[in-house]
């Protein structure tokens, strides 16, 4: 099968470093496409992919300018239905726990519905309605995968790169499922 692509805008690398974590959990081939230097062959493993993630921060309440552009070029696979039933999920970082993150997943999920995608949010429950999960999905989205600057100088927290690698396999198995 070939590669679950990542495309994705990262400003600060957090959301480069998430798209890492998510290819990580799918436990599969991977290729991670920075929106911002796509070339032909990137446009083919797109074009190829059995799922495609979209990843951006998510910028004064909606997603970076670089990704917006990235989902406008796009349009030229919208009317050959070109990603027709191919798996679809997003993910997204800000500074704020909230940071209206959901913004931008819901961008990203209307943008796979016009594009005739199947979406996959994310499924974790973590504390406290589950006490064994601490530092799981801590922003509690369930549209897509939402992660929060941990202000500690790095990149991820250990929960949101323990969610991140969860909906990694979440997306595997959808692909397993969805194109037997």
């Amino acid at each position: 099968m070939d590669p679950i692509c990542l495309a994705y805008f990262s400003g600060g690398r957090r959301t480069e470093a998430l798209a890492h974590e998510i290819a990580t959990g799918t436990g599969r081939a991977c290729r991670l496409i920075d929106v911002t230097g796509i070339g032909d062959a990137d446009w083919q493993a797109l074009d190829d992919a059995p799922a495609i993630l979209f990843g951006s921060p998510t910028y004064m309440g909606g997603v970076a300018g670089g990704f917006a552009q990235f989902l406008e070029d796009c349009s030229a696979r919208w009317e050959p239905a070109r990603w027709t039933d191919k798996i679809a999920g997003g993910f997204t970082t800000a500074s704020h726990g909230s940071g209206d993150k959901l913004s931008s997943l819901i961008r990203m999920a209307i943008f796979a519905a016009q594009m005739r995608m199947i979406w996959v949010g994310q499924g974790e429950t973590g504390a406290p309605i589950v006490p064994d999960n601490p530092g799981i999905n801590a922003d509690g989205s369930w549209l897509g995968l939402m992660a929060t600057d941990p202000g500690d100088g790095q990149f991820l927290s250990t929960g949101d790169a323990e969610t991140a690698r969860r909906f990694g396999a979440r997306i595997a198995m959808a692909c397993t499922r969805w194109h037997r």
